[in-house]
């Protein structure tokens, strides 16, 4: 999964046609880190989408617009908007991953 860099490219990246999920993480974020554990396997299992991950103390207005209160935070866009948002604390377990992505509007 790649980080994303810049501001330029994570506009471009969220709109695009293709559904993608951005990962709102942060290095020194217990929860994100056990988020990597179990991720690589859901990745496989959504090939359907693109992924993506951004450190949200390097990017503190993305967080704020799009609402990130919490890491790891999910969202889907497409299109250049936001269509869903997984909170971080419903992001703990590989139970709860699958069950937003099952739930996905798109």
């Amino acid at each position: 999964m790649k980080e994303v860099q810049t501001l330029e490219e994570f506009n471009e990246i969220i709109s695009a046609d293709k559904e993608t999920i951005m990962i709102f993480t942060a290095g020194w974020c217990p929860d994100c880190r056990r988020l990597e554990v179990f991720l690589p396997e859901i990745l496989e299992e959504h090939t359907d989408k693109a992924w993506y991950e951004i450190d949200r103390d390097k990017f503190p207005e993305l967080a704020e617009k799009y609402e990130v209160m919490g890491i790891p935070s999910l969202l889907l866009f497409k299109g250049g908007e936001k269509l869903a948002h997984l909170h971080s604390a419903n992001a703990k377990t590989p139970e709860d991953v699958r069950a937003y992505l099952d739930s996905l509007p798109v």
